[in-house]
């Protein structure tokens, strides 16, 4: 096979990871939200501390989100 040909197919696969990068972690941040909003229909009086620890789920989701893109970009 030619070696443009190869290095072409590897630039769409590494486009595809990267997509498959971002959606994980979209929808585990729905599911935070989710799972969060029902706790607070179900106690009100627990809002912040759920909405504390909502916020750090959504952060830790979000950095996981940043490492796989950056590490796809160095290897």
């Amino acid at each position: 096979m030619d070696t443009t040909l190869l290095a072409a197919l590897d630039g769409n696969i590494a486009t595809v990871g990267y997509g498959l990068a971002a959606i994980g972690p979209g929808i585990g941040i729905g599911i935070i939200v989710g799972k969060t909003a029902e706790a607070m229909a179900r106690q009100p009086e627990l809002r912040g501390q759920l909405q504390t620890t909502m916020f750090i789920g959504i952060a830790f989701t979000e950095i996981l989100t940043l490492l796989a893109i950056v590490t796809g970009f160095i290897f």
